[in-house]
């Protein structure tokens, strides 16, 4: 089994993301969180920080966490209670963290969102919700029924949400993973009807329904386990390690 030096995989991840490109969220903190010893043996990818899913990373032989969303979103805060928790799972099991949140959602190859698109056999041909420059989800051509759509949609995912407002013939569908509560105005703006993505807040109904959309909600987590195995797959071919993903049955 290889051993890998640390920052070699943290430089190949940040690299492939094209990390610096985005200005993320203040509590992202895109990039290693948490180090280990200097060396990698085994890749894991998991949607959230948290400390079930770190303990069961060590249990596997995990030493290098790649996780969509990190651990510092409302940071700062003192290292007590659950936080101590995560900090010491990680540090007692030698595993390092790194956290990839925007540049995961948006990136063409590997990223959330141009995943979600292909799984449904989308192809990718324009941007969509471009943010500080780059286009964080991405929208593409649909030549088929609605109805067709959901029953995809319903073979990837355990519970998906129809809101069926717009054309029963969709010719385009733009993609956001995650949280869509952004996306609806865009959609709106770029004459788009369809939209595929994680969650919504509530009144976000009433304006689909004003505004003859197709909104379809497939879970924040479920929408998001793509790029973060994506990106792990990639890391272990690349240096010759093993690589596997931590669900955590998150049905959110």
């Amino acid at each position: 089994m290889g051993m890998i030096p640390l920052k070699s995989v943290v430089s190949f991840c940040d690299e492939r993301t094209r990390m610096t490109a985005f200005k993320d969220a203040p509590g992202a903190f895109n990039g290693l969180q948490v180090a280990n010893k200097g060396r990698v043996t085994k890749v894991g990818a998991a949607v959230d920080a948290g400390l079930e899913p770190f303990r069961t990373a060590v249990q596997k032989g995990v030493d290098f966490l790649i996780v969509h969303h990190g651990l510092f979103w409302d940071m700062p805060r003192p290292l007590v209670g659950p936080m101590y928790s995560r900090i010491h799972a990680l540090l007692l099991g030698n595993c390092a963290l790194y956290s990839n949140h925007l540049p995961l959602d948006a990136h063409p190859e590997i990223g959330n969102n141009a995943l979600l698109a292909r799984q449904i056999g989308v192809v990718p041909d324009r941007p969509f919700l471009i943010r500080d420059g780059e286009a964080i989800g991405c929208a593409g051509r649909y030549g088929n029924e609605r109805s067709a759509l959901l029953n995809e949609l319903r073979s990837h995912y355990a519970r998906v949400i129809p809101i069926e407002y717009g054309s029963s013939t969709p010719s385009a569908i733009a993609f956001c993973s995650g949280s869509g509560n952004s996306a609806v105005p865009e959609m709106i703006r770029e004459g788009i009807d369809t939209l595929v993505t994680g969650e919504l807040r509530e009144e976000w109904f009433s304006i689909a329904q004003e505004n003859g959309l197709n909104i379809y909600l497939c879970g924040h987590y479920a929408t998001e386990v793509h790029g973060v195995r994506a990106l792990a797959a990639e890391v272990a071919s690349r240096f010759g390690v093993p690589w596997e993903f931590i669900s955590t049955g998150n049905p959110l």
